[in-house]
This record gives C-alpha cells, structure tokens and sequence, in this order.
C-alpha cells in the first residue's frame, strides 16, 4: 500500500450519531440468534486447538488485514498468545510478507461477529482488544454497521472492556466511547504519533497528512 494518497473520510454526518444512544440499548436487551458460520466455527475450532492448554493471556487483533499489527503485536507480548482475525481471504494471504519467526500468534479468516460470540463462550483469558482501523461507514444511514451501533457490540464488550480502537475519522472513536460508557467503562482519546505505524493503512493515513487517533477503552473498576 503507497504512502501518500490516501483520501479523506468523506461523510454527510456531524457529530455522534443522534440514535447511538438508542440502539446500544435496544441490543443489550435483546438476543443475538443469527446462526453461527460454518468457516468461522470451523477457524475458531482451529484456533482453539492451536491455543491447547493455554491459560496465559490472549490478546485478540480483529480486522486485522494483512495481519501486520498481529505480528508488532505478539513481538511486544511474548507472554501472550495473540490472533489476528479478518474475513478477506485475499488480505489474511498476504500476511506472509509480514510474517514474522515467532510462535505466539496466528492469523485467520473468519467473520468477526461470529468469532466474538465464540470466544465470548471460550475460556480464553483476553486481556486486551486491538480494532485498528475498521470500515467506518461513514454516511449517516449505515450506522448499524459499525460495531458499536451493532448487535455485536454486545459480545465485543463481553471479551473484555481493555479495548483500543484506531481511526482516521474522530467521529468513529466519540461514538464508540459513548457507546462503550453503557458497558461500564471510561475512554481516553488522543492522537496517534509517532513513525511507527502498527498497519499499511495508518502509514498511508499519516503519509497523506491525515489526523489519526486512538481511544483506549477499560473498566471503569481497574
């Protein structure tokens, strides 16, 4: 992915959403009765079996792309079992250019609303959740389609409440942060500095002179 040319986040919404509010509250109260897929029962089964007996700390990476950020991630956790999750075939093959020689961590295709319901149901200890970057979908009508504005807000927060989600849209992170506030936690917003990119599109971002930022979501008991 080139540096530079990376276009603006482009939306006819100002401000947090006016119906976050309501629909975060319409899906804690509700339950989630889609189907699981087989892909991604079959990849967590995989997953699964790959963690064995592990009982230490694992750190999930969703939408992880090209699996970039998994591999910075698992070099900085060595103590952890780290997994990289996105649903494009195409972008998880091309991890092996960024593969690194360390045994800790994976990277796997499946759907993230359905991987989180599994691990929801796990035994896996997850100390802390990496969304860098995801679609925003930013027109005003497709707020359903962002995680927090979703029924799988609800599994997401479950996994554990140490989240930190990146983007290159504020709006994104301030509704997230509300969303979030209704699960218990407190959020801190700041600006991403600093050369060291954690994915190809943070790098394309910053070398298009784009704002990025990163809010760090945690329990409002730790």
């Amino acid at each position: 992915m080139s540096d530079g040319n990376s276009r603006s986040i482009t939306t006819n919404q100002v401000g947090v959403h006016d119906k976050l509010d309501e629909l975060v509250l319409k899906y804690q109260s509700s339950v989630n009765k889609r189907p699981v897929g087989e892909h991604t029962q079959a990849a967590f089964d995989e997953v699964s079996q790959w963690l064995g007996g592990f009982t230490g700390p694992v750190i999930l990476d969703s939408c992880c792309g090209v699996g970039e950020s998994t591999a910075t991630i698992a070099k900085a956790h060595p103590e952890a079992r780290v997994i990289g999750v996105d649903k494009s075939a195409q972008r998880v093959e091309k991890h092996s250019h960024y593969q690194i020689e360390q045994g800790n961590y994976c990277v796997i295709r499946a759907d993230v609303n359905d991987f989180w319901r599994l691990v929801r149901q796990s035994n896996w200890q997850v100390v802390k959740h990496y969304l860098l970057y995801p679609n925003p979908y930013p027109k005003k009508t497709q707020v359903q389609k962002r995680w927090h504005g979703s029924a799988a807000m609800v599994d997401l927060m479950a996994i554990t409440t140490n989240i930190e989600v990146r983007s290159n849209w504020l709006i994104y992170l301030m509704e997230f942060a509300q969303a979030a506030k209704h699960y218990g936690t407190i959020s801190d917003l700041s600006e991403v500095k600093g050369a060291n990119a954690m994915t190809p599109f943070e790098r394309k971002y910053s070398g298009s002179g784009q704002t990025c930022w990163k809010l760090n979501c945690r329990s409002e008991e730790s």
